[in-house]
């Protein structure tokens, strides 16, 4: 009976979508089909980049990091939230609560510094290119790749470091999926030191990474303007565009999914479906914006379906 009531205190209720009657079948038929898109964007994307020679460059190694983040990111996430809509259990166990919050906040700021490294990246390619290959050798590559994930990691342990240390008096997440504000509401214990590091880690992470975006693209702005070589410039633009857009589409998702929560007025269920949108919208679009402005993406990818489709 110890046991029993131990394994029923860890289970905690989702707050779940209100649903139409017959309406969940469209809805999990629907959200399968995007889950599947984005999934099969981004695995080409990590496929291509690692079974192509000629993508095995400092540039394209970075890159990896972006789809493999996005990918975490609408697993972590939707699967659970569809299965539960289908089976209209609403439940979950609260390691399995932890580990979902933890890998959603660890794509979340995956994405800022993957974008953050890349930026840097076109920096030095555009800015010191005869300089390029002596600064972005193999191991320079490896260690950028390690500091960003490095960073998110240690960030967001420092996040979830005093969940352990919290009684929990409340079982509903207030929420159709986990994250770090969701289980904090779980206790009845001050949780002001956990609020301050939550913003304190907010700001760092979006201060690391717009600072270093800022410098990079600032620089590369202004050797585009100084050079005449329209070729160069387009070039340079091309490089840069892609990622720019991806950067501003995930600030503008994440600023309206915030500011969506600010006021007591929005539909609850318009709020969790805002709140899902900043682990829908990234992972569905970054590998067709990329791969759109990327010429050697779109060309290798071409051929591969080409080789294909000529053994068939």
């Amino acid at each position: 009976m110890e046991n029993l009531s131990i394994i029923v205190s860890f289970e905690l209720t989702l707050d779940p979508f209100s649903i139409p009657p017959g309406a969940k079948y469209p809805i999990f038929i629907f959200g399968i089909f995007i889950y599947m898109f984005g999934a099969f964007c981004n695995l080409t994307l990590l496929l291509l980049i690692f079974l192509t020679e000629s993508l095995h460059k400092p540039m394209y190694f970075i890159l990896f990091s972006l789809p493999l983040n996005d990918f975490v990111g609408i697993t972590s996430m939707l699967p659970k939230v569809l299965s539960d809509i289908l089976t209209e259990t609403n439940k979950t166990y609260y390691p399995l609560c932890v580990l979902q919050g933890f890998l959603l906040h660890m794509y979340g700021g995956g994405v800022l510094f993957v974008l953050a490294a890349m930026a840097f990246d076109r920096y030095i390619a555009i800015c010191m290119p005869l300089r390029y290959n002596a600064l972005m050798t193999p191991r320079a590559v490896m260690g950028i790749v390690a500091l960003v994930w490095g960073l998110d990691l240690f960030f967001i342990i420092l996040l979830f470091a005093l969940q352990s240390k919290y009684s929990r008096c409340r079982s509903d997440i207030l929420n159709v999926f986990c994250d770090n504000p969701s289980l904090l509401k779980l206790t009845c214990s001050n949780t002001i030191v956990s609020n301050i590091i939550g913003l304190f880690n907010t700001a760092m992470i979006q201060i690391i990474s717009v600072s270093i975006q800022a410098f990079s693209y600032v620089k590369i702005l202004i050797t585009c303007l100084a050079t005449s070589k329209s070729d160069a410039k387009n070039k340079a633009i091309n490089t840069c565009v892609s990622q720019l857009v991806i950067f501003i589409m995930f600030e503008i998702v994440a600023t309206f999914t915030i500011l969506s929560h600010r006021f007591t007025s929005v539909n609850a269920d318009l709020q969790k479906i805002m709140g899902m949108l900043i682990f829908l919208v990234p992972p569905l679009l970054n590998p067709i914006v990329y791969g759109l402005n990327s010429h050697e993406l779109r060309n290798n990818l071409l051929k591969v379906i080409h080789r294909k489709i000529a053994h068939m």
